[in-house]
């Protein structure tokens, strides 16, 4: 193994530097191995979260299924390259992330399932982003607001509709707390890069709802 990685005992999405958890890298080497098995425990770790990812950026959910299971297949196939340079659960998002984008860009021109079109299936996923901007709005004008479910709503839709490089960085930071020199890796681009896509999405994203956070109540 080359290198060690900064491994704890912790798990999920951070923030800051997103810590190695040790047990992905025991089940990362009993997969080495020869105990399949042990994969099993991952796919079933990441995979939804991958689902959603990929659902986000493709806007199609059938191939967002699809999407999935093809990652963490040629994640599995790719597993001897591992080099915990990163934690497997970033490896795995840039795999899914990459395969989404250029499904995406390959059938722009199918029609798009809404994303907000089947309730209860991950449809939680934009409230904190929705939330920042309404609570944003709210600081400049405490008197004007709007209903969570369809300001929710409004920022699925202006998501859906922004481009897909913009539209990645916004899935992964905002939605998967993704740091930007995580994102940068991901995309295979520079951190400045990735702040400037940010910035633009937001905007986009601002301007999409502004005209509903300023309808009375």
């Amino acid at each position: 193994m080359a290198g060690r990685p900064k491994i704890t005992g912790q798990t999920g999405a951070s923030r800051g530097a997103r810590p190695i958890p040790l047990e992905d890298v025991e089940l990362i080497e009993r997969v080495r191995n020869g105990e399949t098995e042990a994969y099993g425990t991952l796919v079933r770790k990441y995979q939804d979260r991958v689902f959603n990812a990929c659902w986000r950026i493709s806007g199609h959910l059938e191939d967002a299924r699809d999407l999935t299971q093809e990652a963490f297949l040629k994640a599995l196939e790719n597993l001897p390259k591992f080099r915990h340079e990163s934690g497997f659960y970033t490896w795995i998002f840039r795999v899914a992330v990459n395969l989404a984008l250029t499904h995406r860009r390959s059938f722009k021109r199918r029609r798009t399932i809404s994303l907000d079109a089947v309730a209860g299936s991950a449809g939680t996923q934009a409230e904190g982003l929705a939330r920042r901007l309404e609570t944003e709005a709210a600081e400049e004008a405490p008197d004007q607001g709007v209903g969570e479910a369809e300001l929710r709503g409004q920022v699925v839709r202006a998501l859906n509709r922004l481009e897909d490089d913009y539209r990645a960085v916004i899935v992964l930071r905002d939605i998967e707390g993704f740091d930007y020199s995580e994102i940068a890796g991901i995309l295979d681009v520079p951190t400045g890069t990735v702040k400037s896509r940010l910035h633009r999405a937001r905007a986009a994203l601002g301007d999409a709802v502004r005209p509903l956070l300023k309808e009375p109540r």
